[in-house]
């Protein structure tokens, strides 16, 4: 349980607080800016790392868990379990902000400015890069220890550059939370099957690399 209980705290503190910080930015006229925004996100999932990476390898996302699994770097049992206790987080942090900020009602969702063919390639491109990212750092005994800061400037990094067209959420159980706690599931299979592609196919470059 110890594991399912980091994924959860992790994933909570991640949808909290960079979901949080879009919905501050909001109702404080641009106080934090695009760019605070990018750097929370990258700074919680770095922090988060450091923290239960040890105890769960802290994937805090379900496309992350799968595209492990896929990859041959996790077992399979875990990865329901893993991806339940990931939405309960995200959908967790969803309802605290929800609470203390009942007048915002989008919650930091993530919704296609562009057309949603442009924002669900965009959802593979960034997700494969992130995964890939992940796997060939974090499964190389010389650079596993940069882990946490390379993935987290990489999710700093795509925030910055697509988040405006497509939300860049790269993880389908940060969209989940805020999609189910708000209630608008219109586009919200962009944000699961995009990232589930995106990591099938980073999985397959790892798999033929590495070889």
């Amino acid at each position: 349980m110890k594991k399912y209980i980091a994924e959860f705290i992790g994933t909570y503190a991640l949808v909290f607080f960079g979901t949080g910080a879009i919905l501050v930015n909001d109702l404080t006229n641009g106080a934090i800016t695009h760019s605070g925004i990018c750097i929370v996100f990258g700074l919680i999932v770095t922090v988060m790392i450091y923290t239960f990476g040890p105890i769960s390898g802290t994937h805090i996302n379900p496309a992350v868990t799968i595209g492990f699994q896929i990859s041959g770097c996790f077992d399979k049992k875990e990865v329901v379990p893993y991806i339940i206790a990931q939405i309960i987080g995200a959908c967790g942090a969803s309802l605290t902000l929800l609470l203390l900020f009942v007048e915002h009602g989008n919650l930091g969702a993530t919704l296609p400015s562009g057309t949603i063919l442009q924002s669900f390639i965009l959802e593979i491109i960034l997700t494969y890069f992130l995964m890939v990212v992940i796997l060939f750092v974090s499964q190389n005994k010389d650079t596993a220890h940069f882990t946490a800061v390379a993935v987290g400037a990489t999710v700093a990094l795509e925030a910055w550059f697509a988040g405006p067209i497509c939300g860049a959420s790269m993880n389908p159980a940060r969209s989940i939370g805020p999609a189910l706690v708000n209630g608008n599931l219109e586009h919200l299979w962009i944000y699961i099957i995009a990232p589930v592609l995106g990591v099938i196919l980073a999985a397959i470059t790892f798999k033929l690399l590495k070889e």
